[in-house]
């Protein structure tokens, strides 16, 4: 009769088994492609020895098309919890060595067990993805599988972050997860995601196209938006997800961790000098932002998407920050539909888990063009507009340069709810720039004069010098304070230590229907 220890090496043997995953030879395959194992993704993304798996026992229970009797240790899905620089994470690790990753029922259910804890516990929720899809052979029980983790990912949204990391191919409605998750990490050449495989495309339309070239990381990154980072090895991939999660709370009830507060002069001499006097000129927003910021702390998000906007996190005296800047380096930081998706939901991102957003003002407008007015530049902008206006937590504006017409008022301007603007003393505040008033205003007059070109140039100088500057904006308390450049970082510590126990509510309602 067996006793206790015998029982005891039959678990660990049964764990052995279920941690072999697919088995060896198909481990093999799974780095030959370059990629590491469901565990030992786990291993690098958590603290060491901290990872504590759940439901490693699970197993289908299909009987249909030839699965009955196949194994599937852990149903093709590692679930579990594990510290990320000690704080709590919960997370899934799909394992492409068990029919492929393939999400059947019990693979299903394991994730939504997982998702379910997390949110209980107010903790982060990652999902490793490396999938084939649905399991064919589960039918309509996949399908379900992957409703109850949508509508998990719905209502757990705002709630606790959740964060996507693309590690393989991830096809068909698999991919409406990541799609609805905050942020999403892709791995350049080995992760794919598409609605409908090239495969498909070619029937259905007769266009060929690679894998890669219709949904890999590069693609998804500059041209799609759907992803908000990548790299070149899952090792680097996963280093940027344990980077990202340092910068955010654990949940919408908490506020963002505090860093290091740096021992250095807050006065910045090299502001003065940052961005062209000239309004026509371009710059890198980037070298402003880094002079304001503590040292190595800004982290860009989309950095190769909508390069006309730059959006990401930082830290100003250890605090958490959200970052929106035009970027006049491209396109001389208009907004156009890109970029205004792109901000918006930042900055829903942002007030949903209590990170106070700084605004870097340097607009000319709204992009014009056909196919932008075809392509719904009014709903598109229209959600920076929304996004602003929802959100209570702290919200400061610097206007660096120009900030013209309806974007000066989309870009949080104090009529849609911005606790403090400044203004840098070369600002201009306008309905537009100099050169586009003056012709209209005294078109007239230009038509009529001896010399219009000398009489344009007096006119657009004297457009320039009645509105097109601080001052006016100033007077009527639509900037609360124009400030040397060289004080920015100090004028917003003393800004976001004033604003650190705002607090603010809005009317009662269900929710609103923000312009998707």
């Amino acid at each position: 009769m067996a006793d206790m220890y015998d029982k005891i090496n039959e678990l660990y043997d049964r764990r052995r088994e279920i941690e072999l995953g697919g088995g060896d030879d198909k481990i093999e395959k799974q780095h030959a492609k370059g990629k590491l194992t469901a565990r030992e993704r786990i291993d690098l993304l958590v603290d060491e020895g901290t990872f504590v798996e759940l439901n490693p026992f699970i197993e289908h229970r299909c009987t249909d098309f030839g699965l009955e009797g196949k194994k599937g240790p852990g149903d093709g899905v590692v679930t579990g919890y594990g510290k990320v620089n000690g704080r709590t994470v919960f997370l899934f690790s799909q394992d492409f060595t068990v029919f492929g990753g393939a999400l059947g029922e019990m693979h299903a259910k394991k994730i939504a067990n997982v998702m379910d804890l997390a949110a209980k516990t107010g903790a982060p929720i990652i999902g490793l993805n490396d999938s084939g899809g649905a399991r064919i052979q589960e039918g309509v029980l996949s399908l379900d599988g992957y409703g109850h983790i949508f509508y998990r990912n719905s209502i757990y949204s705002g709630v606790v972050p959740q964060i996507s990391v693309i590690m393989g191919p991830c096809a068909g409605g698999a991919v409406y997860s990541p799609a609805i998750t905050d942020f999403v990490f892709m791995v350049e050449k080995t992760s794919q995601m598409f609605i409908t495989g090239p495969k498909v495309i070619e029937t259905v339309t007769g266009e060929k196209i690679s894998a890669e070239d219709l949904g890999g990381a590069r693609v998804h990154n500059t041209i799609s938006g759907n992803a908000h980072f990548s790299g070149a090895t899952e090792e680097e991939v996963l280093a940027q997800v344990r980077k990202l999660l340092s910068y955010l709370p654990q949940n919408n009830e908490e506020k963002p961790p505090m860093g290091p507060i740096p021992d250095e002069d807050d006065y910045r001499p090299d502001l003065a000098d940052a961005i062209p006097i000239d309004a026509v000129r371009p710059y890198d927003v980037r070298q402003v932002i880094l002079q304001v910021v503590d040292e190595g702390s800004f982290m860009e998000v989309q950095k190769d998407f909508a390069k006309n906007i730059v959006i990401g996190f930082a830290r100003i005296k250890g605090e958490v920050i959200g970052l929106v800047c035009n970027q006049p380096k491209f396109m001389a930081g208009g907004l156009d539909i890109d970029s205004s998706d792109k901000a918006a939901r930042f900055i829903r991102f942002c007030d949903s888990f209590n990170i106070p957003i700084i605004t870097f003002e340097d607009v000319t407008g709204f992009f014009p063009g056909v196919k932008q007015e075809h392509g719904g530049i009014i709903r598109h902008g229209a959600k920076i507009l929304y996004a602003y206006s929802e959100a209570t937590v702290p919200k400061l504006t610097v206007i660096l340069r120009k900030a013209y017409g309806g974007a000066y008022v989309a870009l949080n301007s104090k009529s849609i709810g911005a606790d403090v603007v400044f203004a840098w003393p070369n600002a201009e505040i306008a309905v537009m720039g100099p050169q586009g008033a003056a012709n209209i205003i005294f078109a007239s007059e230009i038509e009529k004069s001896a010399n219009p070109e000398e009489t344009r140039a007096q006119k657009i100088e004297e457009y320039r010098q009645k509105f097109a500057n601080p001052y006016v904006a100033a007077k009527y308390g639509m900037v609360d304070d124009v400030i040397d450049p060289r004080e920015t970082r100090i004028k917003l510590i003393q800004a976001l230590e004033m604003l650190r126990n705002k607090h603010e509510e809005r009317p009662k309602k269900k929710h609103g229907n923000i312009p998707l």
